[in-house]
This record gives structure tokens, sequence and C-alpha cells, in this order.
């Protein structure tokens, strides 16, 4: 028997979980674009790129590089194949035919401004022997400690407080407390940004149900992120403060490169190399 048979629940949900993704994209790279028409000058727009994997699925990479948006990339896809035997042994519920499918929605956004934040969220959905879903989102002022990060933070947390609440009374502490301890530099011994939440391996007995938390997940985004770059967008800033931009963004490469499960996810399972490193600033400086 195929390892991915014993999951009618979560296979029965895989072409809506696919679609859902794809329409997050699509309502994303809109609000984006809208953000950049208001900015005045040259807006930026998105370049969809598609690509295919050779052992199945593929995904499409949509880029911006614009006047708001210095580098921002909202990447789906729907993969599916098997594990290596090396990386199933790593991976949740891998079946002794190691085989996986797999669908997400990957965004991370590098702004012009040092005023504005940074940030990252990804929602997926994953059966191998077991089926589940994870994801989140995270905030990454580059002024941390002032007033305005703090105010950032705090109104995005409460847009994802607001989400988890609907789904389990445990869940935002939980999810909080799993992004604070995830995104996190050992090696430097402080957090990437003002954290979000993170959850992953979520399989509560309902794959509906579970579904529709990630959904949320997504909407809690959508409706938080426009509002803190339209807040602080026309903010002006020194070049002191663009350069401090630059060396916290250090901080992303280096927790990306060294830490990060999608990142390994991806180029483990024969993914597209540009699309799994998107997440990389254009621009960069360790002192």
């Amino acid at each position: 028997m195929n390892d991915l048979a014993a999951l009618p629940a979560h296979d029965a949900l895989k072409p809506a979980a696919a679609a859902w993704f794809a329409a997050l994209r699509d309502r994303i790279c809109a609000a984006f674009e809208e953000i950049e028409d208001g900015a005045g000058g040259n807006p930026g727009r998105f370049v969809r790129t598609a690509w295919e994997r050779p052992e199945g699925g593929g995904g499409v990479m949509s880029v911006m590089r614009g006047q708001v948006f210095e580098k921002v990339g909202v990447n789906i896809s729907v993969v599916q194949g098997h594990f290596s035997a090396d990386f199933a042994r790593q991976m949740h519920g891998a079946g002794k035919n190691a085989a996986f499918w797999a669908a997400g929605i990957s965004l991370v956004a590098h702004m012009r401004s040092p005023k504005v934040p940074a940030v990252h969220m990804n929602t997926r959905m994953i059966v191998t022997a077991k089926g589940w879903f994870g994801g989140g989102g995270d905030l990454t002022p580059l002024q941390p400690g002032t007033a305005a990060a703090g105010e950032d933070a705090a109104f995005f947390h409460a847009a994802y407080k607001a989400a988890c609440d609907r789904h389990g009374a445990d869940y935002y502490e939980k999810f909080k407390k799993w992004c604070d301890e995830y995104f996190y530099l050992p090696h430097r011994k402080e957090p990437r940004g003002a954290g979000g939440i993170f959850y992953d391996y979520l399989d509560s007995g309902d794959a509906g149900a579970d579904f529709a938390f990630t959904r949320d997940v997504g909407e809690a985004f959508l409706a938080a992120y426009p509002q803190i770059v339209r807040r602080r967008m026309r903010e002006s800033f020194t070049p002191e403060e663009r350069e401090a931009q630059l060396v916290r963004r250090g901080r992303y490469v280096e927790f990306n490169l060294l830490y990060d499960r999608g990142t390994m996810f991806g180029l483990k399972t024969g993914g597209n190399t540009e699309a799994i490193l998107m997440s990389m600033p254009p621009e960069v400086k360790w002192p």
C-alpha cells in the first residue's frame, strides 16, 4: 500500500489547499502592488517565474523590486515524490517508501526604509504517512527598541492572537512561544526580530479545522502587514539608519542559511534554488 493512501481526510484537502495558497498569493501581490501605486513615481510590479521539479510538481516564484518594497518574494509550490533515505529519517511521519506531498506559500519582504519592518510569512500542508499543517509569520523591526517598533509589533501580534483565539484557547501562547524559540540565533544569543507565531505538525484529528486555522493565519497577515507598511513608508530616515538596517539584515541571512527548516526542506527535496533563496535580502552588510 502507498504510504499516503491511509490519509483520506488530508488527501481530500489537497486540491483546496493548493488553490488556497495560490489565491492568497494573488491577493497579497495585489495588496503590495497597490502600496507601490500609492508611493508615486515608478511603481514596482511582480514578475512571476514558473519552475518544475523533475520528480513531480513545481511552483511559481513572484518577485517584486519597487519603491517601497526593495525586494519581496511571494512563492507558491505543490510538489510530490520521495525523500532521500537520509532526509526521510529527519521528517515527521516519513513512511517506509518515504513518499510525500507538499504545498504551501512562502513570503519574505525586505523594505527600502529602515522605518518599515521586514516580514516573513509561510503556511503549508504536508502529507507523508501522516498529514499536517504548519506555518506562521514573524516581524523583524530594523530599529529594535524604538517606540514605533513596539507599536508595530503589538499590532502584528494582536492580529495573530485574534486568529489563534478563534481556533484554540491555548494556540496563541503556545505558537508565540514556539516562534520565539524557533526564530532565535543561538550563536549570537539574540532573537531574529519581534516574533509572531510559528506552528508545525498541526494534526488535531480534524483536518478541516486545521486547514481553517491555516487560512486564518494567512488572512491575519494580509490584514495586518499592509497597514504597518502604509503607517511607516513615508517616514524619513538618515544614512546612519540605513546602514544599521543593512547590518540587521545580516541576522536574517544567518538564520535562514544556518537554521531554517524551510530552506533545508526545499534544498533536500530538489526544489528550485532561486525560489528557496528568495528570502535573501538584496543588500546586506557585516561590520
